[in-house]
């Protein structure tokens, strides 16, 4: 049986209510989604999100997020293409197969399409929604919109998600606040974590809003029992972080809730009153002026490690990275700090060392990686870098292993490893194939 004539019959077969990790796109083989149908779908025409995932795993965030759609009724598809490194040329010939694919395939509310990414699949999403009006609402984890675009009156709702310890949690945080001077709804979620898929309960809170964005359209039937339900629980979380004198939280909560309940409820204005309140209080202010001390102290400190960017100091790095490792927590501003710091170094030794390798510089390469390693040493991206440095260095059984602990942390891109020039020896792709379960 051919590989599309599998992915069509196990379409037929899973049907509504199963993953499927890989849907052949009828126009072009070489391209696929993973799908997710409520079981409802069987009868009715239903919203869609496109997702996409920084390493073009589809199936990644899909299975990941399903309960929300058995929840909401949503379909949820996940491109396998989409991926980091691919120009905006490519990226649109990907997202009309995917689109012209899934229409095809699907009952799809044509009202209600949207677009969810994390981090460089963030700003796919937004250049999705930029590029096609349809659009009504893009979910941007980790990530803002495509570079060089500018806050304006968009056509879509956009809902940032932030991990307190994600190196871009400043950059979301700005995005949205020049969304404050437009007409375009907007809001931003926070969540205890890095750089990574938010947890389902904060996703939650994202489907939510699209589901009320659409009651405000009028293209969704307005949910009182939903709507009050979301209200009593923000009231509750409001209450707890209060109590815990978590007042930035507190204010935050207040934030998203007018943005999600204004126009569908009085609850809105509810949580305006409590807003106005907290930032009049002295704790609160005290609490925001230290939040705003802390971000000044990240810029101060990401300008300090440019500079030593350029020197081979090995005990500077070990240092550093000891020192933020044992103070990065996300339970805390200081601590969340850290983790951003973090975050930050392991991007920018990812950077340095991927220029360094395709420069073939391999003796400063080497230096970057094993940094990379250090600071983030469950990346996925660092022990492969460190496995192409192996094998220039006639150290074939390290690279083995190096490669081995990349799929360990995640690496699945079978089609990158391939065609890598430093892994096509025949001999040397066969031990592989034995040791490496997506190779087979």
């Amino acid at each position: 049986m051919s590989v599309l004539l599998y992915a069509l019959f196990a379409l037929h077969a899973a049907g509504p209510g199963q993953v499927i990790d890989s849907v052949i796109c009828k126009a072009d083989p070489t391209q696929s989604y993973a799908l997710y149908v409520p079981a409802k779908g069987r009868k009715e025409a239903l919203p869609i999100i496109y997702f996409f995932d920084p390493h073009a795993d589809g199936a990644l965030p899909v299975r990941k997020y399903k309960a929300l759609a058995d929840a909401y009724g949503f379909i949820l598809a996940g491109s396998n293409n989409s991926k980091n490194g691919n120009d905006w040329s490519v990226t649109a010939n990907i997202l009309r197969q995917f689109f012209d694919d899934t229409r095809r395939r699907l009952r799809i509310d044509n009202h209600r399409i949207y677009t969810c990414g994390f981090s460089g699949g963030a700003k796919v999403a937004g250049y999705t929604a930029l590029q096609h009006p349809e659009v009504k609402g893009v979910i941007a984890g980790g990530a803002g919109l495509p570079d060089g675009t500018h806050a304006g009156d968009f056509p879509f709702s956009f809902t940032a998600i932030a991990g307190e310890g994600d190196m871009n949690m400043t950059e979301l945080v700005g995005i949205t606040s020049d969304l404050d001077h437009t007409k375009t709804r907007h809001r931003i979620i926070f969540f205890d974590g890095k750089h990574e898929w938010s947890p389902v309960a904060t996703m939650n809170l994202a489907f939510a809003g699209l589901q009320f964005d659409a009651m405000r359209e009028s293209t969704l039937p307005r949910d009182a029992e939903l709507i009050d339900h979301y209200a009593n629980a923000s009231r509750k979380r409001l209450d707890n972080d209060y109590s815990a004198g978590q007042f930035i939280k507190a204010a935050r909560e207040c934030t998203l809730s007018i943005s999600l309940l204004d126009g569908l409820s009085a609850d809105a204005g509810w949580f305006r009153e409590k807003a106005t309140a907290l930032t009049k209080n002295p704790l609160y202010q005290k609490q925001r002026q230290t939040e705003q001390d802390l971000l000044t102290t990240e810029q101060n400190t990401k300008a300090e490690y440019m500079q030593h960017f350029q020197q081979d100091d090995m005990n500077y790095w070990t240092t550093t990275i000891r020192d933020l490792q044992s103070k990065a927590n996300p339970q805390t501003a200081k601590g969340a700090m850290y983790q951003r710091l973090l975050a930050y170094l392991s991007l920018a030794f990812y950077s340095i060392s991927n220029q360094l390798i395709n420069g073939n510089q391999n003796t400063v390469a080497h230096h970057f990686v094993e940094l990379y390693k250090m600071v983030d040493p469950t990346n996925s991206e660092a022990w492969y870098f460190s496995a192409i440095l192996d094998v220039r260095d006639s150290q074939t059984q390290a690279a083995e292993n190096d490669l081995v602990r990349a799929a360990a942390c995640g690496f699945r891109d079978k089609d990158r490893l391939l065609a890598q020039p430093e892994f096509k020896n025949e001999s040397f792709v066969r031990i592989l194939k034995g040791r490496l379960s997506f190779l087979k």
